[in-house]
């Protein structure tokens, strides 16, 4: 049942997507390069990956901006996924995550795309290495 544009059971009425929200911190050009500058980008990533996006800048010399990801949880890792692999250092990751950024602000992400991305394992390291080493 949809009312006035909404659906009943849209992600943003589900408690469960907004616990655990995924956190990493980009430097200023990342974040604009992702985001567009003064976030033009922003609104469309978020409608068409069902997520939330909070930009918060931190005052720190390095002028880092926290980015929190709240929604569904294979759109949240897909999301991370994309960031993460935007600012790879090896180029094969950093053209993947091109596309994917490319992909994401063109349409909206199907279960196929959030299935093929990445594997549950390249995440799981990501995050790892994400905490230990900062990245």
């Amino acid at each position: 049942m949809e009312m006035d544009g909404v659906k009943e059971n849209a992600w943003w009425t589900l408690p469960e997507n907004f616990d655990s929200p995924l956190v990493t911190f980009r430097d200023e050009a990342q974040e604009e390069h992702i985001f567009g500058i003064e976030d033009l980008r922003l609104r469309r990533i978020e409608l068409h990956s069902n997520t939330l996006i909070q930009l918060e800048r931190w005052f720190t010399a390095s002028g880092q901006t926290r980015v929190t990801v709240v929604g569904p949880l294979r759109a949240k890792r897909w999301l991370m996924d994309m960031i993460r692999r935007v600012r790879s250092q090896q180029a094969y990751h950093q053209a993947r995550g091109e596309k994917m950024l490319h992909l994401v602000q063109k349409q909206p992400l199907t279960n196929a795309d959030l299935d093929s991305s990445f594997s549950t394992l390249a995440y799981i390291c990501g995050l790892i290495l994400d905490i230990v080493f900062g990245f």
